[in-house]
């Protein structure tokens, strides 16, 4: 069941006016946190990423995904790949119940193993989109940081190394009679999660047992928080399940997922447990450790859904 009522929406500007406009951003601050305790998602507007910067990416994606096969597989990840997921293009594995195609992209001081030399501008484009989407999660983090009472620059410190981020243009398949899943339900098992799409839509969100309808807005980013938040505030935060619903036509879209690194230890803050007299509800793990069960997800698709692992495989 699809409803119609819209994403919160988080004006951003007051925290690009030199800092001057403190009543705007404690109002711009409350709203993320609302928006994140209830929905854990909201669109962010007013966010310092240029709109003709986000067309152009669009429309050079575009472009790429309609080259022939062969063309594309010219970028395919080179075997042996050091890097924690192997950058380049790929489509999702056919026993996969997800129907897209991807480029991954990682921080451009790694880049892809080969550039495309198609569309022209398709690589200046995509390093343009991931500095200014770095740099939104970092601020993001740090309204986060304030949202969730911590001590200043906590998250910061704790989440300093961004060589684990990563970003993704994808394109969705046209839906047919039979099928018409573009990716499957799922939470971000990430930090933050940034997203904007062309006009056809498609993502929706799970809240109260409805599908939200997250609606392509021009010049807007969908942001939701992932798995990593929603532990470390002891559920205080929420790390939503969406998914993407396939229409008659091709969907492209940019995720950019703001990470931590691997070897991180990932559990319940005190903030959220013993400073306020509550048991946590996770054990802590490796942060590692969580991603190479998720990929497993995707690699080796369990035969019964409840078997999938989620984050409640650390519930205690």
């Amino acid at each position: 069941m699809a409803v119609t009522d819209a994403l919160p929406i988080v004006d951003l500007a007051p925290f690009f006016a030199g800092g001057d406009d403190k009543g705007g951003m404690a109002r711009a601050t409350e709203a993320v946190r609302e928006a994140c305790r209830t929905h854990g998602f909201f669109r962010a507007v007013n966010h310092g990423v240029p709109d003709e910067l986000m067309a152009r990416a669009l429309e050079l994606s575009a472009a790429f995904f309609a080259l022939p096969n062969e063309e594309k597989a010219k970028i395919r990840p080179v075997e042996g790949s050091k890097a924690p997921l192997p950058a380049g293009y790929a489509r999702q594995p056919m026993h996969s119940a997800d129907k897209n195609e991807y480029v991954l992209v990682f921080d451009p001081r790694l880049g892809f193993n080969v550039y495309p030399t198609e569309p022209a501008g398709f690589r200046e484009a995509v390093e343009e989109c991931y500095g200014k989407l770095t740099e939104l999660g970092l601020r993001i983090q740090e309204i986060l940081n304030e949202c969730m009472g911590l001590p200043p620059g906590f998250l910061k410190d704790y989440n300093s190394d961004r060589g684990f981020d990563f970003m993704a243009a994808l394109r969705y398949f046209q839906a047919t009679a039979a099928e018409n899943n573009g990716l499957s339900e799922h939470e971000d098992g990430n930090c933050i999660t940034f997203v904007f799409q062309d006009g056809v839509g498609g993502l929706e969100v799970l809240k109260d047992g409805d599908w939200v309808p997250a609606e392509p807005v021009d010049g807007s980013i969908i942001v939701n928080i992932g798995d990593v938040i929603q532990v470390l505030s002891n559920n205080k935060l929420k790390s939503a399940t969406h998914r993407v619903v396939r229409k008659p036509v091709h969907r492209h879209s940019f995720a950019f997922f703001f990470n931590i690194h691997g070897d991180k230890w990932v559990e319940p803050l005190p903030e959220f447990t013993a400073k306020i007299g509550e048991a946590p509800r996770y054990r802590g793990f490796l942060f590692r450790e969580y991603q190479q069960l998720r990929m497993r997800n995707k690699t080796h698709p369990p035969s019964r859904p409840e078997d999938v692992v989620h984050i409640t495989h650390y519930a205690t």
